[in-house]
């Protein structure tokens, strides 16, 4: 099979077939230093580097255009702390910047107007100006600048043969071959891509879905049934039939029939895909919303539901980047991830992917036909989306669609070294770092099922923020008995809820620069990867600006506590328990542990949590509270203690500071019986959102 996968069927541009041709002919040998497989942002730093170090390269792209994501329509960076941002990565950002200092690059909106957006702090000389924010085809610009700028052949459109392409000789990959028969050598090699084809061609551990939460002792990776977070759930009772209220007549489409199994248990399934569209509502650059073919209204139908309850966030991730056009990102209940339609993606042939795409595509244009033109949706959403249409200068050979799924996960490794949540959350040491990581752990939904109670509901969704932390070398590298040759900067070796952390885009461009550090280092001295020296990559890596270590997790917006902090008995929301309907969140810091919850100030529901507090010795408590204060919290939220001789209900104003150097509240002094002092936070009558994170309990002598 030799075409390439693309969401349409559409033949190379002049431009493009004159590209491969100048790239093809900076081929001097299929002998190389490194071969370097994909096309995205980590393929391009990956061979960078191996320049920089003096070596020879190849990228082998199944991709005509660069940068994965970053240039296909991810333009509203997930950064995270910025700080930790370094080496080439940083450097890709602060090119981006350049570019938008030409005047040129201002087509359609003034740049005074967008004003500062993504751009971070100036250096006196302005050689540390970063753009965070951009353009697809900026970025794309910047990716061909740097194979350009270090002469780097990039033979594009070339797909791997991922039966028999791959040779492996005395767990060395010697060399691989691509559809079109050609064969590239190597003394190293680097899978840069989403899906991770050449290491499963290569014979090496991985996996697909969801570990359970018992495998790594984690909290946040297997099924998440009953764990709301970032809106993208369905907040008001609605109706999965057909008919509605009849399960007889069947479920709408995009639903599934398969109960959802239990929390924290693992499944195959990995989190949903989207396009990430370049969208503009300026008339002169806009093209309005296609038709697609095989476009069938049904398939929106949850949709309509949903906003029969009110919903109106749609419009909440048109993220502005310059020239008055969006990065447009999945955003609510039912919206641009396909839910459940990519299970098979990442073990998928080729010709299986191009299916996948082709409807993933389809869903997502006809979704976007739907809300502007479907009479049926409401007339002020219906109105505002015909404003908005396709960038008619980005993605020029696609029909102005996006050449890149998001492929949020697909395989994974299982190398020598796994990073999960205890990693990202600074509770575990992480060995030889090689880069850091920052963003929330992020998993977007895995599946859309039918409730015990007969609603709808999505699952997997969630975000649990993290201070920064580092990556370590040994989660690119395989088990040396399995591969000494192969690194792999993307597809890591990492648990799906850490990974919903690694997989953004900065992160990729820094691994990808280290593993094509250590790389050369092991060509130098003869080493299997897994060998090469710490001390001396880690001094390579901070010689060319790499961030190793970060020493203030406290700082900046994100303060995180833990029990050893205070004194007495303290009890963590994750502790008690997280019953059904509260939302999971970090955004307002100050907190214990990992995360708080709240309520989404839902008044129509009175809802309850109840924490049963282990106590030795019966006898005199101080019973404190802790929530994150702010000027939409309740003032009236109800906290009731079961005390010894009773109960009593203390009214708590969430909007008030606690005292200085603490998080908790005190609500008074109560007698209560071992072993359980039982104190309940609930909603009812309350006038703002209600917060829930701790309890303590400090013994009165």
């Amino acid at each position: 099979m030799t075409d390439r996968i693309v969401s349409s069927s559409l033949m190379l541009t002049a431009s493009f077939f004159l590209a491969n041709l100048l790239t093809a002919s900076h081929v001097y040998s299929d002998d190389y230093d490194v071969v370097v497989y994909g096309g995205t942002s980590a393929a391009i730093t990956s061979a960078v580097q191996v320049k920089k170090m003096g070596g020879s390269v190849v990228v082998v792209s199944p991709d005509i255009h660069l940068g994965g994501l970053s240039s296909g329509g991810l333009g509203w960076t997930d950064t995270g702390n910025k700080a930790v941002i370094g080496g080439l990565a940083r450097e890709f950002y602060h090119r981006v910047w350049k570019k938008y200092q030409e005047p040129d690059n201002w087509k359609w909106q003034p740049r005074e107007s967008y004003g500062n957006q993504g751009q971070g702090t100036a250096a006196i000389d302005g050689a540390q100006r970063t753009m965070w924010i951009f353009e697809p085809h900026i970025a794309e610009e910047v990716f061909d600048d740097f194979v350009n700028d270090y002469d780097i052949p990039v033979i594009r459109d070339e797909w791997l043969d991922r039966e028999d392409g791959v040779t492996v000789v005395d767990g060395k990959i010697q060399s691989i071959r691509t559809l079109s028969g050609k064969t590239y050598s190597g003394r190293m090699f680097i899978d840069a891509t989403y899906e991770g084809d050449l290491l499963a061609a290569a014979g090496v551990d991985y996996h697909v879905g969801r570990e359970s939460n018992d495998t790594y002792g984690e909290q946040w990776n297997g099924i998440q049934v009953g764990v709301f977070h970032h809106g993208h759930w369905f907040r008001d009772p609605v109706d999965p039939y057909v008919v509605p209220g009849d399960p007889g007549s069947g479920l709408l489409p995009r639903i599934s029939s398969e109960p959802p199994e239990k929390k924290g248990e693992g499944d195959h399934r990995v989190q949903a895909y989207c396009y990430r569209m370049c969208l503009t509502n300026h008339d002169e650059n806009r093209v309005p919303f296609p038709k697609p073919d095989g476009y069938d209204p049904a398939q929106y139908e949850l949709l309509l539901r949903v906003f029969e309850t009110g919903w109106r966030e749609g419009f909440n991730k048109f993220d502005p980047i310059p020239n008055y056009k969006t990065d447009t990102n999945n955003h609510g209940p039912f919206s641009t991830d396909n839910i459940g339609y990519n299970y098979d993606y990442p073990e998928a042939t080729y010709e299986r992917r191009k299916e996948i795409l082709r409807e993933h595509e389809q869903y997502q244009k006809g979704l976007m036909y739907f809300v502007a033109n479907d009479p049926r949706v409401p007339e002020d959403v219906r109105t505002k989306m015909s404003k908005w249409g396709l960038a008619k200068d980005e993605f020029t050979d696609n029909g102005n669609w996006p050449h890149q799924i998001y492929v949020r996960e697909a395989r994974r490794l299982i190398g020598e070294y796994v990073m999960t949540e205890h990693n990202c959350f600074g509770t575990k040491e992480t060995i030889d770092p090689v880069g850091m990581g920052s963003y929330t752990l992020d998993s977007h939904n895995v599946q859309r099922y039918v409730t015990d109670e007969g609603f709808v509901q999505n699952e997997g969704d969630l975000g649990v923020r993290t201070p920064p932390y580092q990556i370590s070398y040994r989660s690119l590298v395989p088990k040396k008995a399995q591969c000494t040759n192969l690194l792999v900067p993307v597809c890591v070796s990492s648990s799906h809820i850490a990974f919903g952390s690694i997989r953004m885009e900065p992160v990729f461009m820094i691994l990808g620069q280290s593993a094509a550090t250590a790389g050369m280092l092991a060509i130098q001295d003869d080493l299997a990867v897994q060998d090469v020296p710490y001390s001396t990559l880690s001094r390579r890596l901070l010689d060319d600006g790499q961030v190793l270590e970060y020493d203030s997790p406290r700082t900046g917006n994100f303060k995180r506590f833990n029990k050893k902090d205070f004194a007495g008995i303290v009890v963590d929301i994750e502790e008690a328990g997280i019953p059904n309907g509260w939302v999971i969140s970090a955004s307002t810091t100050g907190f214990l542990g990992n995360n708080y919850l709240h309520d989404g100030n839902q008044k129509d529901r009175d809802r309850e949590i109840t924490f049963d507090v282990p106590i030795k010795d019966s006898g005199k408590y101080a019973v404190a509270v802790s929530y994150t204060p702010h000027s939409n919290r309740a003032t009236n939220v109800p906290v009731t203690i079961k005390t010894t001789d009773g109960q009593e209900t203390v009214l708590v104003n969430q909007r008030k500071q606690p005292a200085k150097d603490s998080i908790f509240h005190t609500l008074g002094t109560y007698q209560f019986d071992a072993p359980t002092a039982t104190i309940q936070i609930g909603t009812k009558n309350t006038d703002g959102h209600v917060i829930v994170d701790a309890v303590q309990l400090i013994p009165v002598e």
